[in-house]
C-alpha cells in the first residue's frame, strides 16, 4: 500500500525544505480543517509546517482556488 503524504500550513521557504526532505506531497492543505480531516486516512504521513495544530478549524478551505 502506498503511503500518502499531506503537507499542512506551508507558506514560504519551509515548503522547499520539506520537498527536499519528504519529496512531493500528494495533497497540500492550507489549514487543518474539515476537508483535511476527511482526506487523511490511517497510515498517511502528515507534515505540518510549524508543528501540529491542536484544533481543527471550523469550515473548510477550497485549496484549488489558489491555483
Amino acid at each position: 500500500m502506498t503511503q500518502i503524504t499531506h503537507f499542512v500550513g506551508f507558506k514560504g521557504d519551509e515548503f522547499c525544505r520539506a520537498l527536499r526532505v519528504f519529496g512531493n506531497p500528494h495533497f497540500i492543505h492550507r489549514f487543518k480543517d474539515a476537508r483535511f480531516v476527511s482526506e487523511v486516512a490511517p497510515g498517511d504521513r502528515v507534515i505540518f509546517a510549524n508543528g501540529e495544530e491542536d484544533k481543527v478549524r471550523r469550515g473548510s478551505w477550497n485549496d484549488s482556488a489558489e491555483l
